[in-house]
């Protein structure tokens, strides 16, 4: 975020130029009272009168103008700071919601936007005018040196009310944002599952949930609000006492005849004119606390994804994988998930990848298509760390089918397209390959037709082809299907072994995850997962024998490099 910022540097080295002349003009108000008072009132001339009156308007007229630049600019900078950060923070966000329990920083688009609030703010400007404090206690000091002292006490004692609000307030408000996120994830979590909610008379349930999650809210906000009510209070307090105790003390000088009437005044303005931002600062302090959270929240996010890099660009893979003793743990999980796996499959080979519930299949799957980073050991594609490549350049090479099928609003075709640019040939010829073309053009409106949100407009199995379709989107070399069949019908799952041995006849490596062993048929290798390691792994005959004759727990049927012990 510090790089990020120094870019911005020029929009607040001018903001604080303008800041500069802002703050000598805003003198000009007092300076016309003190002149009107000591000079036109007792030479009762009305020349000097029109003259100061016409070069003091002249004055606020560029200041006016100057404010509003400067608005102009910092409000520049915000949409600036939006426009670079957004897309970065929302990649780091698709990468860190990928990762098993990425939940940390779901909400950092939100960070942008309460960073970009603040700087087209007036807390800004608060941050801008609050350095002048000095320059105006100075001047204060050449009318004389008592106003001076009462005007510096005063200011000390602001300073000090603002640095024990800061602390005072801290913790509350991290505390209450850390809360309102964690209600806020509730709600986008049970929106997503409101047809299980309202299917399964739920509704009651969530609701007592949200509220008790929306209580922690409503306390954490009581107890913030009764401490900036009692710094605001104080503040205004000590803002008017300071300016009566200016007061006083300007009419003793008066009447002692140390300074004049005219002193008096103008020495009472400049003293409110330089607290207003520290008193500024004190009431909008939340803002102030949310974007520096922010700013300390989107540094993490942006430290944790990697720097964009442009290594070798390598050929296109063949579909040579290889997995070298992988181990996988959850972040905060002692206990792994994947135990050493260790497999080799050729180009062009099918391996059935078969196990028990909860035994890591889709974790390895993940591992396999590079979207999860082992622990230890290594993924290889034509014998390169998967890990090594960008998303970008692999991407084109994979074809991934999850076992949760989700789609995006937009056009079937968008969707097959993987939404770039869509090239209706090879929509086409995905579809086709997908054996999804027919059932796509019986859709109201063929490859046009608009899915909805999430393809609510489809059915299950409908979306599941849909998906498919996406998976073999520009030929990979690499597909890996997880339980692809599970929304299928009959005339589905045919389809389905259709594009299977498609893919077999194209050359094309292919892993697929299934339950059911008519899905199997064509597979060349079985790999049987259990509790995370390898149970039994080779030819599809031998090892169907060995499950068939029931067999114990054996060493994988096929040594392979680095394959499990």
């Amino acid at each position: 975020m510090r790089e990020l910022l120094a870019r911005f540097r020029p929009y607040f080295l001018y903001a604080g130029v303008f800041s500069f002349f802002i703050n000598l003009l805003l003198l000009v108000p007092t300076l016309y009272m003190l002149q009107v008072f000591d000079r036109v009132l007792t030479s009762r001339s009305n020349e000097t009168l029109v003259v100061l009156t016409v070069a003091s308007a002249l004055a606020l007229v560029v200041m006016a103008l100057l404010d509003q630049l400067r608005g102009r600019l910092l409000a520049a900078a915000g949409i600036a700071l939006d426009s670079l950060l957004g897309p970065q923070v929302l990649k780091g966000l698709l990468a860190n919601a990928a990762q098993l329990g990425g939940t940390e920083y779901v909400h950092g688009l939100r960070d942008v936007a309460s960073l970009r609030a603040f700087l087209t703010g007036n807390g800004i400007f608060a941050v801008f005018d609050a350095p002048w404090l000095p320059f105006y206690l100075i001047l204060i000091f050449v009318f004389h040196p008592v106003l001076g002292i009462v005007a510096t006490l005063g200011a000390a004692f602001l300073i000090v009310l603002a640095i024990a609000n800061e602390k005072l307030t801290r913790e509350p408000l991290e505390k209450l944002q850390a809360e309102s996120r964690k209600a806020a994830r509730y709600i986008d979590t049970s929106l997503r599952n409101a047809e299980v909610i309202g299917g399964m008379g739920m509704i009651e349930a969530v609701t007592r949930q949200w509220q008790d999650f929306n209580g922690e809210v409503q306390k954490r906000q009581l107890q913030a609000n009764r401490l900036a009510g009692f710094a605001g209070g104080l503040t205004k307090f000590t803002r008017q006492f300071l300016q009566t105790a200016m007061l006083c003390a300007g009419a003793y000088l008066v009447i002692d005849q140390h300074v004049t009437a005219g002193v008096m005044m103008a020495a009472t303005i400049i003293l409110s004119r330089a607290l207003a931002p520290v008193e500024m600062l004190i009431s909008g302090w939340k803002s102030l606390v949310e974007a520096r959270a922010a700013n300390a929240r989107l540094d993490q996010l942006l430290q944790a994804r990697p720097a964009d890099q442009a290594p070798t660009e390598l050929p296109a893979p063949a579909g040579h994988l290889a997995l070298e003793r992988v181990v996988f743990a959850a972040r905060g999980m002692d206990k792994a998930i994947i135990k050493g796996v260790g497999f080799e499959l050729a180009a062009g080979e099918v391996l059935g990848l078969i196990g028990p519930s909860a035994s890591g299949k889709s974790t390895l799957a993940r591992l396999i298509i590079g979207l999860w980073r082992p622990n230890s050991g290594t993924v290889r594609l034509d014998g390169s760390d998967i890990g090594h490549w960008p998303r970008e350049r692999l991407g084109p090479h994979i074809g991934y089918l999850p076992q949760d099928v989700e789609l995006f609003a937009g056009t079937v075709a968008e969707n097959i397209a993987r939404l770039g640019e869509a090239d209706s040939a090879a929509v086409i010829d995905a579809a086709r390959r997908a054996a999804a073309h027919d059932m796509i053009l019986r859709l109201p409106k063929g490859y046009d037709t608009p899915i909805g949100e999430g393809g609510a407009a489809l059915s299950g199995g409908q979306r599941q082809r849909i998906a498919l379709a996406r998976a073999l989107y520009g030929n990979p070399r690499l597909v890996v299907l997880d339980e692809p069949n599970a929304n299928l019908d009959a005339e589905g799952e045919a389809a389905l072994m259709q594009a299977m041995a498609g893919l077999k006849q194209a050359g094309v490596t292919l892993v697929v995850i299934s339950h059911r062993p008519s899905l199997l048929a064509g597979a060349d290798k079985l790999l049987v997962l259990r509790d995370g390691a390898v149970d039994l792994f080779g030819p599809r005959q031998e090892v169907l024998a060995r499950l068939t004759r029931g067999a114990p727990p054996a060493a994988p049927l096929k040594a392979v490099d680095g394959g499990a012990p």
